[in-house]
């Protein structure tokens, strides 16, 4: 569902060695804490991997989910059929709930959110006292959420027309969104394409590039120019427009270090457990993520 980042080759005899004298280390380390060795293990984020340090995969809670609708509509703006899947919470037949939007990460498209589990975490979290809402996903492409040429714009598509898309369902336009890898990008571009319109966004392990010479390995911008507009980190003075943003990505994710750098902004709460850029992270933080969402 996201891009995995790439990792530093260690010698094999080296990585041996290695592994097999912080392992005499940590059993060592016991009476002063295995939460301090692994802060201080050299080789960082790869190490923590080798131990196992990086947190529990999350699980698909066992609550039986509302109903789930996919369709195909024609996309004009990608000039191409895309899917629409609404995922509602049970027994809510009401035409008025808030609309969540979610966007896919790189690879995958919108289905992936029934894969993951959101139709079951939605159910678990209107159980749990959560205001019930409807989560909707399109099919986006690979492209960051943006237009890569002119023949493919997933972003003209979300904000002209999937709102007829949704209309013609008696669904309302989305006023929160929530993306995971590169749909965090989209999101946030999202968010402030529609100048105010969104009230919440979480965002799972966001595909955020701090610098053009980070964001040019994944092909998504045509240049220099094309990152600058639309990469989120280049106009974070403009999320104050969000009443609030929630923010998960694990230690062990090779975004991490561009997601710190939303520390501090308008509105912004930061979350940065132990954690891979994988699904089993996903579904750990996802409850917290959908309970952001659906507050009022």
């Amino acid at each position: 569902m996201g891009e995995r980042g790439p990792e530093t080759a260690v010698p094999s005899l080296g990585r041996r060695r290695l592994l097999g004298a912080l392992a005499v280390a940590v059993v060592g380390a016991g009476a002063v804490g295995g939460a301090m060795v692994e802060d201080v293990l050299p080789g960082g984020a790869r190490l923590r991997r080798a131990f196992g340090l990086t947190g529990r995969d999350g699980s698909v809670p066992g609550f039986a989910a509302g109903a789930v609708r996919t369709g195909t509509e024609h996309s004009r703006a990608r000039g191409r059929d895309v899917q629409l899947v609404v995922m509602d919470p049970p027994g809510a037949d009401r035409h008025d709930l808030p609309v969540c939007l979610a966007l896919h990460g790189h690879g995958s498209d919108a289905t992936a959110f029934v894969d993951l589990g959101v139709p079951q975490f939605l159910a678990a979290a209107v159980a749990a006292g959560v205001p019930p809402f409807r989560i909707v996903a399109v099919d986006g492409g690979d492209v960051y959420w943006h237009a890569r040429s002119v023949a493919d714009d997933p972003m003209a598509m979300l904000i002209t027309e999937l709102p007829g898309w949704l209309a013609a369902r008696q669904l309302a336009e989305p006023t929160r969104v929530m993306g995971i890898s590169m749909g965090g990008s989209g999101a946030l571009q999202y968010a402030r394409a529609r100048q105010g319109g969104v009230s919440a966004v979480a965002l799972l392990s966001p595909a955020l590039f701090s610098s053009w010479e980070d964001a040019r390995t994944v092909d998504a911008y045509r240049d220099r120019a094309d990152w600058r507009e639309h990469e989120p980190l280049q106009h974070l003075g403009e999320l104050g427009r969000v009443g609030r943003i929630g923010v998960w990505c694990g230690t062990e994710d090779p975004f991490c270090p561009a997601a710190r750098k939303l520390s501090g902004a308008p509105g912004v709460q930061t979350h940065f457990p132990r954690g891979l850029h994988a699904g089993g992270f996903w579904r750990r933080v996802m409850p917290d993520a959908v309970a952001l969402l659906g507050a009022r």
